[in-house]
C-alpha cells in the first residue's frame, strides 16, 4: 500500500548514497572531537566536584554553569547563532564541514555530564585506597576512574553518538549537507516524500546499527 501511495522511482540512489556518505561522516568527526572535548571536561568537572579547595569549588561553578547553558539552548537555534564563529574556525557555515562545530558546541557539554555521572558511580573506597597507596591524580584518573567506568562511559558515547544523529538531521535547516538536508530540499520543499521515506529509514537503520553496536561494547566490558 505505501509503494502505491508513494513513488520510490523519483528517488536519486546516487545522491541517496552521497547524503548518507555526508551523514556518515559528519556523524564521525563530530563525534570523535565530541569525546577530544567532552572527556577531560567531564574528569574535570568530577574532579573539581570532589575537591576542598574554594579554588576548584569555584571552577566548577563557572564549568558547571557554562555546561549548563550550552545544554540548554535548543540545537537549531545555538546552530544558527554561531554561523559568524563556524565560519571563522572552518570558513564556511554549510555542508558538512560548516556543521561539525555546531555540532560538537552542543554534544561536548552534554557528553561531559555523561562522564561525569559515570565517574561519581565509581566506588569511593576504590579511589581512597589508591589515595591512600599514594597515586597521583592522573594515576587515579588514568588507572582507577577510567577503567572502573568504562562501561557508563561507552554507554554515554553511545547516546552522545545517537543524539548526533538527530542533530546531523537538523542541520540540513541550515544547508548542512547529508540526509536532512536531502529530506529537506526533496521531501519538504520540492514534495517528494518518498525521499523523505527513505531518508527517515537510513537515519533509523543507523541509529539501530550504532545503538547494538554500544550494547554489546557495554556489555563485553561489564563483564571484565
Amino acid at each position: 500500500m505505501l509503494s502505491a501511495a508513494v513513488d520510490f522511482s523519483n528517488v536519486d540512489w546516487n545522491e541517496m548514497g552521497i547524503a548518507t556518505w555526508d551523514t556518515v561522516r559528519m556523524l564521525f568527526f563530530s563525534t570523535l572531537f565530541t569525546m577530544i572535548i567532552g572527556l577531560p571536561l567531564g574528569i574535570l568537572l568530577f574532579m573539581t566536584s570532589r575537591s576542598d579547595s574554594n579554588g576548584s569549588r569555584a571552577l566548577y561553578s563557572v564549568l558547571s554553569l557554562i555546561v549548563n547553558i550550552l545544554r540548554s539552548v535548543p540545537f537549531v537555534i545555538l546552530m544558527i547563532s554561531i554561523i559568524p564563529f563556524t565560519k571563522i574556525v572552518v570558513g564556511t557555515s554549510i555542508g558538512v564541514i560548516g556543521s561539525i562545530p555546531p555540532l560538537v558546541i552542543a554534544a561536548a557539554p552534554f557528553f561531559a555530564r555523561l562522564v561525569e555521572t559515570s565517574l561519581r558511580e565509581v566506588d569511593r573506597g576504590v579511589i581512597e585506597a589508591a589515595t591512600a597507596m599514594g597515586a597521583s591524580k592522573g594515576q587515579i584518573v588514568g588507572k582507577v576512574l577510567l577503567p572502573e567506568s568504562m562501561p557508563g562511559l561507552l554507554a554515554g558515547i553511545t547516546i552522545t553518538t545517537v543524539t548526533l544523529v538527530s542533530y546531523t538531521a537538523m542541520s540540513g535547516l541550515i544547508g548542512g549537507g547529508g540526509l536532512g538536508d536531502l529530506a529537506i530540499r526533496y521531501g519538504y520543499q520540492r514534495y517528494e516524500p518518498s525521499v523523505m521515506i527513505v531518508s527517515v529509514i537510513v537515519l533509523v537503520v543507523l541509529v539501530q546499527l550504532l545503538q547494538m553496536l554500544g550494547d554489546r561494547l557495554v556489555l563485553k566490558f561489564s563483564k571484565k
